[in-house]
């Protein structure tokens, strides 16, 4: 069996479109398919049953993240926009001096930030990451107050992913930088970003628990760590990139053969399609492709 392991499927879009997709692909290996979602919402789990509900010759299944880990399967894990909603420790620079950006309740029942020694193990895995980079953190440019965001979680889920796969592939689709980027002095406030009711906001502590609060990547913190896990680095690209390479410059050329009575249609396709492409929308994801137990086929790259 040949798994595909959506994490945090969401609605369920990635699936519907593999569902249709895979089959005519790769119709050699459509008897040894399966879909797999690993959903920790039971809300979203019934929604996306019944959106899936009859809808694919492919078999479907939902298992938990743990489940996944007690009966690896071999195949592809996917990480759409997933780790950058992991859990991140708040950095800020006072003086010369790193320290941990905290949350406490005042005495009229509201939160404010305040500043905490940094914790000896979060210090230690900094001062190896800027040893493995040469990438100061904070920069020495850096004025008072400087912010940013170290990623803790990312060794532990990485080792879990590495445990939920026999052998196979991991393919994380995100928002990540570089890390001379990432931890620029000029990028003062970091990467966090808050949505809510689709605005985009800066606070984290405004309208507690209502919140999607999420994080960029750093690039090469997701490859050590995902190094550290056993995981071999194969390939990164933008998503432009890595789209035009896989065909989507066919796709917009096509649009442009459809009858005049398909214009409207034709048109909001080829938005939708330059979009993913366009530096200034979604372009810039990242695509960082991992193998485990498997031949690299890919060069290393730092496209």
């Amino acid at each position: 069996t040949l798994s595909v392991v959506d994490i945090g499927p969401g609605e369920g879009d990635l699936v519907v479109a593999l569902a249709a997709s895979l089959p005519p692909l790769c119709p050699e290996f459509v008897d040894r398919l399966e879909l797999v979602l690993v959903e920790r919402n039971p809300g979203m789990m019934r929604r996306q049953q019944e959106r899936l509900a009859g809808l694919t010759t492919v078999p479907v299944r939902w298992c938990s993240w743990a489940e996944l880990q007690r009966k690896p399967v071999r195949g592809v894990l996917v990480a759409h926009e997933l780790l950058d909603a992991l859990p991140v420790e708040r950095l800020i620079k006072r003086g010369e001096q790193l320290r941990l950006q905290t949350v406490a309740l005042t005495s009229d029942q509201s939160l404010q930030f305040q500043d905490a020694l940094l914790p000896d193990a979060v210090a230690s895995e900094i001062a190896s990451f800027a040893e493995l980079t040469a990438c100061a953190i904070p920069p020495q440019a850096a004025e008072e107050g400087w912010s940013s965001e170290w990623h803790s979680s990312l060794s532990g889920w990485m080792c879990e992913a590495s445990a939920a796969l026999t052998s196979g592939w991991l393919l994380v689709i995100d928002y990540a930088l570089e890390a001379a980027r990432y931890y620029h002095p000029l990028r003062s406030e970091g990467t966090l970003m808050t949505y809510f009711r689709q605005r985009a906001g800066a606070d984290p502590l405004a309208h507690p628990g209502e919140l999607d609060i999420t994080a960029h990547l750093c690039i090469e913190s997701v490859q050590a760590t995902a190094a550290a896990a056993g995981w071999t680095c194969l390939d990164r690209r933008r998503q432009g990139e890595a789209l035009l390479a896989l065909g989507l410059a066919q796709r917009l050329h096509a649009l442009q053969m459809l009858p005049p009575s398909q214009l409207s249609a034709a048109l909001q396709r080829r938005e939708a399609l330059l979009r993913l492409v366009d530096p200034g929308a979604l372009g810039e994801f990242r695509w960082l492709l991992f193998g485990l137990g498997v031949e690299a086929r890919f060069s290393d790259t730092t496209a």
